[in-house]
């Protein structure tokens, strides 16, 4: 690993395509999914943006049983069965991590189609959170063709392996 994490990951519009993004991260330049609804400054749960935001990178999952992830300064902490992102609004654990079972709203964090493989927690309404303005804000791994996201930014396995160890905890995902 190098002796310093990126300070910053910026990702900007790609050109005609509000759906997608380039990823820059220091010398290296990734494609990335962004939102079906593209970015938006004004994110509210639902809505399908991706927030246009800074989001320092708190920590991340991975599913073991789909092998090791690389080396890496997050937390990295495999996902069980049990483990749920809660998503209903008007929940005291809205946008916190909660097991199963669990009734209201929730997103699951054992996929079978492998997006959350390599899952990372971004910053955005977590800290400090405001009931409706969006959760489970996720970096993780891209579906082929890097078809939309829920609001999520996802890239390539491949790619999201070369990143992860360059990213600590006060790497930053500025999303412009």
């Amino acid at each position: 690993m190098p002796s310093k994490p990126l300070a910053e990951i910026i990702l900007r519009p790609q050109p005609g395509n509000p759906r997608r993004a380039i990823l820059q991260a220091g010398p290296l330049t990734f494609y990335a999914a962004l939102g079906r609804s593209g970015r938006s400054s004004r994110k509210r749960e639902g809505d399908g943006a991706t927030p246009i935001a800074a989001m320092r990178i708190l920590h991340g999952f991975y599913r073991r049983d789909h092998g090791a992830p690389p080396p890496s300064r997050l937390k990295l902490m495999p996902i069980r069965r049990w483990m749920l992102w809660c998503d209903a609004p008007g929940d005291a654990n809205y946008n916190r991590p909660v097991r199963a079972p669990f009734r209201k709203s929730h997103e699951q964090m054992m996929r079978s189609d492998g997006l959350y493989d390599i899952c990372l927690v971004l910053d955005w309404n977590v800290s400090s959170r405001k009931q409706g303005a969006g959760s489970a804000i996720f970096f993780h791994l891209a579906r082929s063709g890097y078809s939309p996201t829920e609001g999520c930014v996802a890239i390539s396995r491949r790619d999201m392996e070369r990143l992860l160890p360059l990213i600590g905890p006060q790497t930053v995902l500025r999303v412009l």
